[in-house]
C-alpha cells in the first residue's frame, strides 16, 4: 500500500514508541491535521457571501468532519492506551 511506503519513517517512529495500532493512529492524526490545515487555508480564500469572515458552507462541513474524525481517533488511542496499561504491558510490547 502506498501510504506505508510514503509514511514509512513516521510509521516506524510511532509504532516503535506506541505499538503498532496506536502508532498508526498517531500517523493518521498527523494526516488529518495536515488536511485540516490545507482546508483551512482554502477557507481563507472561499468566504461566505452570507456571513463575511466565515468560510463557505462546504468548507465548514469538511472541517467539522475532520475535527470529528480526530476526536474519534483520539478516543480510540486513549482506549488502547488504557487497555495496555490495565493489562500490565507497555505500549511498545503490544507489537
Amino acid at each position: 500500500m502506498a501510504v506505508f511506503d510514503d509514511k514509512q519513517e513516521e510509521l516506524e517512529h510511532f509504532e516503535t514508541r506506541m505499538g503498532i495500532p496506536r502508532g498508526r493512529l498517531a500517523v493518521t492524526m498527523d494526516l488529518v491535521t495536515d488536511a485540516m490545515a490545507l482546508v483551512g487555508q482554502h477557507g481563507v480564500y472561499c468566504q461566505s457571501q452570507r456571513w463575511p469572515g466565515k468560510p463557505v458552507m462546504d468548507i465548514q462541513m469538511v472541517m467539522k468532519n475532520l475535527t470529528d474524525a480526530k476526536e474519534l481517533i483520539q478516543s480510540v488511542m486513549e482506549e488502547l492506551r488504557t487497555k495496555a496499561s490495565s493489562s500490565g504491558t507497555s505500549s511498545s510490547d503490544s507489537r
